[in-house]
């Protein structure tokens, strides 16, 4: 099973579970829910972080969110694209921030590409993201003393 595969991997490398968050899109989550969950709560009860990736482009129930053992919602790059020119992304952004504090779930933007977009989204209160503006990709050499730089 999936499940044990990467407890066993995190294990065999000595690496903490809590080291490690699984990025699982809408889709796979509401493809079979049933098995989703039970997988998705082994894997946190190991001390996994489980992200829904993408967040807003798939066909998620809103419904489901709060039976999922879910850490962050990713907002998807479509919608940070869009944030300084389209009231209504910028709304819809806003709203699903709200949702994922109001639930206790972080969310994270991806796709921030300039200053621009990284202040709207402090603006509406999104305290992570992740894209171009922070870095390009990285070696894991280089990656380990970029986040040590803070």
């Amino acid at each position: 099973m999936l499940t044990e595969e990467i407890i066993g991997c995190l294990a065999a490398h000595g690496v903490p579970a809590s080291c490690l968050a699984l990025e699982i899109t809408e889709g796979v989550i509401m493809h079979s829910v049933a098995a989703a969950r039970a997988m998705l709560a082994q894997l946190h009860q190991h001390g996994l972080r489980l992200d829904v990736d993408d967040f807003g482009t798939g066909y998620s129930s809103l419904g489901m969110l709060h039976q999922l053992p879910i850490d962050a919602l990713k907002i998807d790059r479509s919608f940070v694209t869009n944030l300084a020119t389209d009231t209504k992304t910028r709304e819809l952004v806003r709203t699903i921030v709200l949702m994922g504090h109001n639930l206790g779930i972080d969310v994270i933007a991806e796709g921030i590409e300039d200053e621009q977009q990284h202040s709207l989204l402090r603006q509406l209160g999104c305290g992570y993201g992740q894209g171009y503006w922070f870095a390009r990709a990285l070696p894991p050499t280089a990656a380990v003393h970029h986040s040590r730089r803070g």
